[in-house]
């Protein structure tokens, strides 16, 4: 535990729902989500909001699953508007209609990003297993009406990054300000298709050359964020800039934890917001000090001049990875099981040079599946 207090959890986000219209393949939700069938009601998820802004948040992300399905949504929208808030909507746009979204702007909603799953409608609605990319095209339209600013957000993996040129044509023909390649972060299903997924480094370096030759024939109409996939880095990134440090996320049945992905690890005594007060769990619970500081850190982690910088790096990875979550994350090439990296990237580059071979079959996020959490492999 940390000796030096935290300070306030500035970015909340609010999982209002696992239920989602989609199946996605690289969902980041947990795959025993089945087991958190009981969401808070609308009275509760207003507490959770009042007692984080009292501590100081101020940065209100709604998401799920899809925060769309949530009849309450406009409701629980408004209660942090008149709190304080900014508020920013993460959704698929399924569900968002021109009634929903006038509702929502008087609300007080503030932002909207829209996930697209690739720039064709057949790889779209593969990927997602659902027929939503026209529905999804009208959303964007429709989001640009209502006045707000065009957010598309697309997660690049092996089976779209080669069609990144079309991906940020098709933001530019619907106007977006801001565009968001995010690289698939191996957990929750994308964990269980990592071997299909994940692409080849000849891939993500033509897909960041693409990139960046866009950025200058397009200047300052379109910003776009390309986020390298960790895989593929030497040192790790500072996840949540460290845990419990700004972030603070609540399940949609109370959970509360210091990133979305934070259920996989074994033996992380996790609070939740029906039990104990949000500025408990924040400043008290052992959950959330349970990586603060870095007195937890093993080597090589404790005596690196930048584990105050990277902080030892994604916890969640470093448990899938090596079935122990205080080891140093095995992005960096200082970790004693960095081959375990190197050997995922290896295999995806074997892909690209190899015959076509047959596959294990793709898993598609499911609602209703009771599946066990992903085990630690050293694989």
């Amino acid at each position: 535990m940390s000796t030096n207090p935290p300070g306030p959890p500035l970015w909340l986000l609010l999982e209002l729902t696992y239920r989602c219209p989609l199946h996605c393949v690289f969902c980041y939700n947990p795959v025993e989500m089945a087991r958190a069938e009981q969401e808070l009601s609308t009275e509760e998820w207003v507490r959770v909001l009042r007692e984080a802004r009292a501590l100081g948040a101020v940065q209100l992300g709604l998401s799920g699953g899809e925060p769309l399905t949530r009849d309450d949504l406009e409701e629980i929208v408004a209660q942090a508007h008149a709190l304080g808030y900014y508020t920013n909507l993460i959704t698929s746009g399924i569900g968002l209609n021109e009634r929903r979204i006038a509702a929502l702007k008087r609300a007080g909603l503030d932002h909207i990003q829209l996930s697209f799953q690739d720039s064709t409608r057949e790889m779209n609605d593969f990927l997602s297993s659902t027929r939503t990319f026209e529905l999804k095209s009208k959303v964007a339209a429709l989001i640009k009406q209502h006045g707000y600013p065009m957010v598309l957000n697309v997660v690049l993996h092996r089976m779209n990054i080669d069609h990144v040129e079309q991906i940020l044509e098709m933001a530019e023909a619907f106007g977006a300000e801001y565009v968001e390649l995010a690289n698939t972060q191996f957990y929750g299903w994308a964990w269980l298709n990592r071997e299909r997924l994940m692409p080849s480094r000849a891939q993500v370096e033509r897909a960041e050359a693409v990139t960046q030759r866009f950025r200058e024939r397009v200047g300052e109409r379109m910003r776009i964020f390309f986020v390298v996939p960790d895989y593929f880095e030497r040192r790790p990134k500072a996840c949540m800039n460290g845990l419990g440090s700004v972030f603070l996320t609540v399940a949609p049945d109370g959970t509360a934890m210091p990133c979305h992905a934070a259920r996989i690890l074994p033996g992380l005594d996790l609070p939740n917001v029906r039990d104990a007060s949000i500025e408990w769990i924040w400043r008290d619970s052992p959950g959330f000090n349970r990586f603060r500081g870095d007195e937890w850190m093993k080597e090589p982690c404790r005596s690196c001049p930048e584990r105050h910088r990277d902080f030892g790096g994604c916890r969640c990875q470093a448990y899938l990875l090596t079935g122990d979550a205080a080891n140093a994350d095995p992005v960096c090439d200082l970790s004693p099981h960095h081959h375990l990296v190197t050997e995922a990237v290896a295999r995806a580059d074997a892909r690209d040079r190899q015959a076509p071979v047959e596959e294990r079959p793709l898993i598609f996020r499911d609602h209703r599946r009771a599946a066990a959490p992903p085990a630690a492999a050293e694989t």
